[in-house]
């Protein structure tokens, strides 16, 4: 089954360290999102320590891929949310954050995991996302 791999522009070049943003999978029409973290398209982290800054900018990937898909949060059909040093004040950025993404649609399932460390020590949160097209 033959896959289009999507790599948005306003995003950094992520093919360099090994991965596509997103992968149509054909015949399912479901997108499959890399875990998206707080870089920039220059490859800045954005709110280096600070962790609500973090999780606004990969939900913001996250809807940039969407967008340049044609989707929006309401084809989200799964998250995980993966937590460097989890504890309930962060847990409670996510969920906020969360709010603020979906608006008014009801938000996808979502698993959150506390993990030590991500790929990059300034990395606080990673999200992965998969969203249905409506074909």
């Amino acid at each position: 089954m033959a896959t289009t791999k999507i790599n948005p522009s306003e995003l950094y070049d992520s093919t360099p360290f090994g991965f596509s943003h997103a992968a149509v999978q054909d015949g399912g029409r479901v997108l499959h999102l890399a875990g998206q973290v707080a870089w920039d398209a220059d490859c800045n982290v954005v709110g280096v320590g600070d962790f609500a800054a973090q999780v606004d900018k990969a939900l913001a990937n996250i809807a940039a891929v969407l967008a340049h898909s044609g989707l929006g949060p309401s084809d989200v059909v799964r998250l995980r949310t993966y937590i460097v040093d989890n504890d309930m004040e962060r847990l409670g950025a996510v969920v906020g954050a969360l709010k603020r993404f979906y608006g008014d649609e009801t938000p996808a399932p979502n698993t959150v995991v506390g993990v030590q460390s991500l790929a990059l020590p300034d990395f606080l949160v990673e999200i992965e996302a998969i969203a249905q097209f409506r074909d």
